[in-house]
């Protein structure tokens, strides 16, 4: 039997809100200018989770081709702009965050100017306890690091936390962190596309929609 959980830990792109389409299509858009072919299903596979030093290293290493300076302030103004019209939060998930018992946090491998104005626009701010990022650890998923710093932040032991995450380098992460994971796949980018962190993760537990996360965690319900 899993540890009682005392602290829900959301990733915050794909999970929480619906920007993956969003962000992989801008990023796609603009590195066609850098002579970088690359599709959704490419994106999903190699960078999702990771942080844009990550993501630029990738590219780096499997294209030959360095980004510019300016490439990730633009790519990120790009993506803003998109979230002022576009942006929705994952369906069902306000549901879930109105009626959890346990204190929340976001823990992300985006900017905390991205994941401000995010939460901001789905008007899902207020839900969360505290929002960390992986600006604040060494070094990013899927190293352990940022969820483990956000448990300590939030005082809570590794085991009593649940982290919710879509991607293969955040369930690595909080399998690392020695947590309980929630591998959650209802978000747009997934519609249609390969799951690879249920290939690679197949004994995590999964959910493809929010209306049955009480009905697996009930004792997290009011």
């Amino acid at each position: 039997m899993n540890p009682k959980i005392e602290l829900v830990i959301f990733d915050c792109d794909g999970v929480v809100i619906d920007s993956e389409v969003l962000s992989a299509q801008v990023l796609i858009d603009m590195l066609v200018d850098k002579a970088v072919f690359i599709d959704r299903a490419y994106v999903q596979e190699h960078f999702l989770g990771c942080n844009f030093k990550a993501v630029t290293q990738k590219i780096a290493d499997a294209f030959n081709v360095e980004l510019p300076e300016r490439f990730e302030a633009d790519y990120r103004n790009a993506l803003l702009h998109e979230f002022e019209t576009a942006l929705m939060p994952t369906n069902g998930i306000k549901e879930v965050l109105a009626n959890l018992t346990t204190p929340s946090c976001i823990a992300t491998s985006s900017s905390p100017a991205r994941t401000e104005k995010a939460l901001s626009v789905v008007k899902l701010s207020h839900y969360f306890d505290e929002v960390f990022t992986s600006s604040e650890v060494k070094n990013g998923k899927p190293a352990p690091d940022l969820f483990l710093h956000a448990a300590k932040k939030m005082g809570v032991s590794p085991a009593h936390c649940l982290v919710i995450e879509d991607s293969i380098a955040g369930v690595s992460a909080a399998l690392a962190a020695n947590m309980q994971v929630l591998h959650y796949s209802g978000g747009g980018h997934m519609q249609g596309a390969v799951n690879f962190v249920h290939k690679a993760y197949p004994e995590v537990a999964h959910l493809t929609d929010w209306k049955a996360f009480y009905e697996m965690y009930p004792t997290l319900k009011i």
